[in-house]
This record gives C-alpha cells, structure tokens and sequence, in this order.
C-alpha cells in the first residue's frame, strides 16, 4: 500500500533512540522529509547522518518552553511547512518523589500541548496535517502503582482526543498510539530484564502473542495513523500491545 508520504513534511520529538528513532526511520523509508529533536547534540548528529536523506535535527530541551517553541517554529518554516507532528519525548516511570510529577507534566503533557499549539497553524495550512501522540498502556489500565507517567499519558489521551474534535474542521487529525511493554536495546524493558527478571518474566507471561513489542511494530502504527491513508481515522487511542491490555474496548 501508497501511504502517501512521499515529501511530506514530519517532526519526531525524541527520535535519537528507541520508539522515536523507529518512527523517523519508517516516515524517512516511505519518502518524508523528517526533522528530528532530542537534548543530547551528539546523539542527534549520529541519528541525522544515520537516517540519510534530508533528515535534519535539533539538540532541544522541551522543557524549555522558549527554546523549544523556537525550534519548532524554525524548522517548521526552514522545512516550507509541516504536515505531520510525532509528540514522542517522555518523562518515564517512577514513584521515588513528588519530582517525577512535575517531571512527567513538563515532558509528556506541556511538551506535546506546547509542540501542537506550536505547529497547528502550519497543520491546518497543509490541508492534511496530522498529530500522533505517544501514549502507553498504562493510562488505560492498572500498572505498577499511582505513578506520574501513567496519569499524565491519560491526561494525553483525553487531551487528543478533545484537540480532535476541535481541529478536524480545519484539516487536522490527531490521534494518539498507546503501546504496551516495548523492548530494545538501552531501554526500560532491557533494564527491568536485568534488575527485576521476575516481574520481567510475569509481564511476558500476560502477553497473549508471548513477546513485548519491538519500537519498529508501533512505527508502523504510527506511520500508519500520520499517513493520508488513514484519512478517516481522528480521535482514537490505538493500543498496539500484543494482546497485553485486558480491557473490552467499544
């Protein structure tokens, strides 16, 4: 299948690694023009000159309002336009302090209000723009206790999904992806596997497709949902978990 990608114009927060460089490789194999952001420079200038093509990228802080707005905007206007917004920087699991709260509402809720305001006037002008934002599981059911990261990707879903309504008159879906336990190399998983290889084990136990997902399969779900073929699809939090999440949806 065409997913019609072919030079359109994307920007992937935290794409040097894991689930958000899987992203910018598959929009970068289907012919997008792709920018890319991350804090650490040099991991940026590697995962630039690895993705090839007119990939182009920004050592940012999206905690810093200013100094991200900046970036976006730039880029938006160096690029000619934008037609696809992944809000993928997350501020990960944890329970050990009141810091992870606010950690956690800076990295995955004011980054992605703040990359969507930021972005939406180039989105509508594109006629066809699209937002994916990064959600997870956890938001929709029981895991690990009352932490930050779980309450805040709920607090995406209900902020997507609220944004769709609001924008799809004017060119714009947005939808969020919801992955459930993702595993590679130098991430959460890999280290969980080391330091707590019981809880590991009972988590895989649960999958019904007996593995976690890989960051490449929910680039896929990703690319998909960004992708004119989707065309229809605005407003849903798609779960790509193996079977992971018990829940009925309807």
């Amino acid at each position: 299948m065409d997913l019609g990608l072919k030079d359109k114009r994307a920007i992937v927060t935290g794409a040097t690694r894991g689930i958000g460089r899987a992203i910018a490789e598959r929009l970068t194999a289907e012919g997008a023009r792709v920018a890319i952001c991350a804090r650490d420079a040099d991991a940026v200038t590697e995962a630039v000159e690895q993705l090839g093509g007119s990939t182009t990228g920004g050592a940012v802080n999206v905690r810093d309002a200013d100094e991200y707005k900046a970036w976006l905007e730039k880029t938006a206007e160096e690029m000619g336009g934008v037609d696809i917004f992944v809000a993928n920087v997350s501020g990960g699991g944890g329970m050990d302090s009141e810091k992870n709260w606010w950690r956690c509402f800076e990295l995955d809720v004011l980054h992605t209000v703040r990359g969507c305001e930021a972005l939406l006037p180039a989105l509508k002008e594109s006629g066809n723009g699209a937002i994916v934002i990064i959600g997870s599981t956890n938001a929709v059911e029981y895991f690990g206790g009352p932490m930050a990261y779980n309450a805040m990707k709920a607090a995406l879903v209900n902020y997507s999904s609220q944004l769709s309504q609001f924008v799809r008159g004017e060119g714009v879906r947005v939808n969020t992806v919801s992955p459930g336990p993702i595993y590679f190399e130098g991430g959460a998983w890999e280290m969980i596997k080391g330091t707590m290889p019981k809880f590991y084990e009972s988590t895989v136990r649960k999958i019904p497709g007996g593995a976690m997902g890989t960051p490449e399969e929910v680039a896929n779900v990703v690319t998909f949902l960004a992708s004119p073929a989707a065309s229809l699809v605005t407003g849903t939090n798609l779960i790509a978990d193996n079977g992971y999440t018990k829940r009925v949806q309807l």
